[in-house]
């Protein structure tokens, strides 16, 4: 990449695709199919945006093969639009990188381990036994407790707070705020009072995990929590002791996953979805946003709970209606046997 952009030519080069057009226009940012200029690359993978694209000035578009027509300017073909967009988005916009060192306001403990090129901001505290891998970039004000281990290549943004004898794997993302390691919610009655019971497990993550601003990561009861390699969350999510989260699954904001339960791998938990404790769902399991999963799911699908908006006054008339459903079917029932079909 140049000052001056980066040439087409080179993204097919080191991204694929098939480029209609002219290989040394170069880009130099992205941008919506509606706001492009010819320094910009956008792209279209839904076909309710057809019409915008038509009309884009954007200086290339990436198109899916059956939309390779629409669009008469530069275009590259890809089999998927939104996967290249991203590849070539990240590549346009680097991350920052932090100052190298320890800023002399932070206080590291004497038996931490700093490994080589990381990057620690200012006023963080860093305890005793922690282990910070090679080219870790910890952003200001953040608290890492002891025996902390932290694998290679991990960002960690302002103010997040990483309890004791957690494991943050290679190459994680940890955004603003997120508390990794808590006390999970564990307590036990006694005679109307509540006896805490305290929470001895980690909570681990494997490589590649991402975790979104002010999300919080509860460390189990007696087991580990885990979140296997890949997880992508959202922010503002909580996950509660002793779960565990399967590989490359994507939960969405606002979602709450009460403790001891297990997701599969590569599932999918729409925003605001609720997740009840000591429940398993299985690999490939989507929850739509909004609902509320009671029981476990054993079987991969779309799993969808979400009850209707509608008026306020006819919400209110059909949930009065739906409480009394069970009477309903019996008096069904009754009728049916009174009155039986005579095609039966």
């Amino acid at each position: 990449m140049t000052p001056s952009g980066i040439r087409l030519a080179a993204l097919i080069e080191q991204f694929g695709g098939e480029l209609i057009g002219d290989p040394d226009h170069a880009i130099v940012s992205v941008a919506t199919l509606r706001s492009a200029s010819a320094t910009d690359v956008s792209f279209c993978h839904r076909g309710k945006y057809l019409d915008d694209l038509r009309h884009s000035l954007a200086g290339v578009v990436i198109v899916a093969p059956g939309d390779r027509d629409v669009y008469a300017g530069n275009r590259i073909v890809a089999d998927n639009p939104y996967l290249y967009f991203a590849r070539v988005s990240a590549l346009l916009n680097p991350d920052p990188k932090p100052a190298l060192g320890i800023d002399s306001s932070s206080r590291v403990h004497p038996t931490a381990r700093i490994g080589a090129g990381a990057a620690i901001g200012p006023f963080c505290s860093i305890g005793a036994n922690c282990h910070i891998d090679d080219d870790v970039a910890i952003g200001g004000h953040c608290a890492i407790g002891d025996h902390v281990a932290i694998g290679a290549g991990t960002r960690i943004d302002t103010r997040v707070s990483i309890y004791a004898r957690s494991v943050v794997g290679k190459r994680c993302v940890i955004l603003s705020g997120a508390v990794i390691g808590a006390d999970g919610f564990g307590f036990a009655p006694d005679g109307g009072r509540w006896v805490k019971i305290p929470q001895v497990g980690r909570v681990v993550l494997g490589d590649d995990v991402e975790i979104g601003a002010n999300t919080t990561i509860d460390r189990g009861a007696l087991d580990d929590t885990i979140i296997e390699e890949g997880v992508k969350l959202d922010n503002q999510v909580q996950i509660g002791h002793n779960c565990r989260i399967g590989a490359h699954t994507a939960i969405a904001g606002c979602v709450g996953i009460a403790g001891s339960t297990r997701l599969g791998q590569r599932c999918m938990i729409g925003g605001a979805a609720m997740i009840a404790g000591h429940l398993e769902l299985g690999d490939g399991v989507i929850v739509s946003g909004g609902t509320l999963i009671s029981k476990s799911i054993r079987e991969a699908g779309i799993y969808t709970g979400v009850y209707p908006f509608e008026q306020n006054k006819k919400w209110t008339r059909n949930a009065a209606a739906l409480r009394h459903l069970e009477d309903m079917k019996d008096r069904i029932r009754a009728l049916e046997r009174r009155f039986p079909d005579p095609k039966d």
